[in-house]
């Protein structure tokens, strides 16, 4: 198991927001705004169905990485921070996935 998580990532995202654009692949794409880096994900979303279609676990891994990179860099954009989406996600699972989905339904 890795000791890198989603947090850690998305410090890194943080702090690559205070660097410069020509060299900061990550600040070219914030700076770019939401619009551009929820294009990219969007785009990367594709490609992790398409591997996992294909079934092919390593392009797989890959891709999901590329996902998880880029959602991180779109909350970035509107400044959510992680820690909200994790505790949406905790308070959906302290009841089964049926009622959830059943109480976001109107």
């Amino acid at each position: 198991m890795s000791d890198f998580g989603l947090a850690d990532l998305a410090a890194l995202i943080a702090e690559r927001d205070k660097a410069d654009a020509d060299t900061s692949y990550t600040k070219s794409l914030l700076v770019a705004g939401p619009a551009r880096a929820a294009k990219k994900m969007g785009e990367e979303a594709v490609e992790v169905v398409i591997a996992a279609v294909e079934g092919d676990p390593r392009a797989l891994i890959s891709e999901t990485a590329d996902l998880l990179y880029h959602l991180l860099v779109v909350l970035q954009t509107r400044k959510v921070p992680l820690a909200d989406v994790l505790t949406e996600l905790k308070r959906r699972t302290a009841q089964s996935g049926h009622s959830e989905k059943a109480s976001r339904q109107s």
